[in-house]
């Protein structure tokens, strides 16, 4: 089963979407985590720690993920530690804008990989931590789930921050 154009245009799209997300956030909450993540669609980051944290899982995880599942017969993929890794990198006092760069080359360098794939490739499995048994189709759904899951966030924090901001 082939992947839909559709899927391979958002993958393509998502790295611009999620920036301007990030640009909707004003720069005084770059670093801010609310007290209050009641509602959040995902993970506590702040909206900095969102941009670095989709350039390594885009690297670190995914390309990695991909390749091995292309090419290993039924790989054992490991979950990463994202916020393990906000921490050691000090994710809090990165430039938001070079990961965004970053993430975009690697995002251009991960359809290219996904293009590459024929119907064996996608249809080739092994086992993804909490999501148990992954075609490298599937996990190409589930690529773009976490882009759409980061997106939420972003504009989740956005909404957080420009209202904390009118009452203030």
């Amino acid at each position: 089963m082939a992947l839909p154009e559709s899927l391979l245009k958002g993958l393509a799209a998502a790295p611009a979407q999620l920036e301007d997300a990030f640009r909707a956030i004003p720069r005084s909450h770059w670093t801010w985590q609310p007290a209050d993540q009641g509602g959040s669609p995902g993970e506590p980051f702040a909206p900095i720690e969102h941009a670095c944290h989709l350039r390594d899982i885009e690297i670190e995880g995914y390309h990695v993920r991909i390749q091995r599942l292309r090419d290993e017969e039924k790989p054992d993929l490991v979950s990463i530690d994202g916020f393990a890794l906000a921490k050691e990198r000090r994710y809090l006092t990165a430039d938001p804008f070079e990961a965004f760069k970053a993430f975009g080359a690697a995002r251009v360098e991960t359809v290219r990989m996904i293009q590459a794939l024929d119907e064996s490739h996608l249809a080739r499995t092994g086992t993804f931590g909490e999501y148990g048994s992954v075609s490298l189709h599937g996990l190409v759904h589930y690529l773009r789930s976490h882009d759409q899951q980061h997106l939420a966030c972003l504009e989740w924090l956005a909404g957080k921050a420009t209202s904390e901001m009118s009452f203030a």
